[in-house]
């Protein structure tokens, strides 16, 4: 990991509780990872109870942000890319698919938990010809994210970005103005840039939506399940590119690359909107 990496910012945690189940760590769960604990795997479990196919879903958005970041470079030129709630490291994160494509591409990455923190620090280390580096800050305060010194010194914001917002907004209720801090996001950057956004459904099972929602609030999570035109209303202020907001699975599958992230055809749809949308 490049120089300067994990500056802690206002009053983000710098601990670690165990007891308390942690989205970045239950979803590493459903990966197949180790990074988790008995209470990430309780609540990890008790949601994959009222969605079937859930590990395949969360499969088909991982597979998913590979190809939009392929896509990033190849079709739109774009080589620096901010990756907003991360998540813990796992196989084919986004500065790997990047600078395999590019090795002088730059990532930033954003995440408010420790824990992701303390791996990033180990696991994301940069080509040579490349940057990558980490900021410990809050999507809730865009301005603690595109103010901070490592976002600054790695990613030159007056050429085009590839915003990633992967499975990050489905934490934010509409009173947290997701479109607000988005719009923050995008004034940021110049035409040119990108802005990628994953969200889960209930669309497809609205009442098994309701029961894992459920399950989150009572673990003190929120989790917000949008429909088809809520996921298209955040692309705002971006043209969407072809084929605009889909099931996961259906988001360019010709870019396809690491089969183990694959879903099978039998596996049915991911509940799961995607889309890229490029700041004209």
């Amino acid at each position: 990991m490049s120089e300067g990496l994990g500056r802690t910012g206002g009053q983000l945690p710098t601990t670690i509780d165990t007891t308390k189940p942690h989205e970045a760590r239950f979803y590493d769960y459903w990966l197949g990872g180790v990074d988790n604990y008995l209470a990430d795997r309780q609540l990890g479990d008790e949601i994959a109870a009222h969605i079937p196919g859930l590990r395949s879903m969360v499969r088909a958005n991982r597979a998913f942000l590979g190809r939009a970041v392929r896509y990033a470079i190849t079709e739109l030129g774009i080589t620096q890319f901010l990756d907003i709630g991360t998540g813990l490291p796992t196989a084919r994160n986004t500065h790997e698919v990047a600078q395999d494509v590019d090795p002088s591409a730059r990532i930033v990455y954003v995440d408010k938990d420790p824990l992701v923190l303390a791996h990033a620090r180990a696991l994301m280390t940069s080509t040579p010809q490349g940057k990558t580096a980490f900021v410990h800050a809050d999507l809730h305060d865009p301005e603690s994210i595109l103010t901070d010194p490592i976002l600054t010194d790695t990613l030159d914001l007056d050429g085009p970005v590839a915003i990633m917002l992967c499975s990050v907004i489905i934490y934010f209720s509409d009173s947290d103005d997701p479109h607000g801090i988005i719009a923050r996001l995008l004034d940021a950057v110049p035409s040119g840039s990108c802005l990628t956004i994953t969200h889960p459904t209930g669309d497809f099972d609205p009442r098994a939506m309701a029961k894992a929602a459920l399950a989150c609030e009572y673990a003190g999570i929120p989790m917000v399940f949008r429909t088809r035109a809520e996921t298209e209303s955040l692309f705002a202020g971006t043209d969407i590119v072809a084929p605009g907001v889909v099931p996961a699975g259906d988001w360019h599958p010709e870019l396809a690359e690491e089969p183990m992230f694959e879903v099978a055809p039998h596996a049915g749809p991911a509940w799961v909107w995607v889309g890229v949308g490029r700041k004209p």
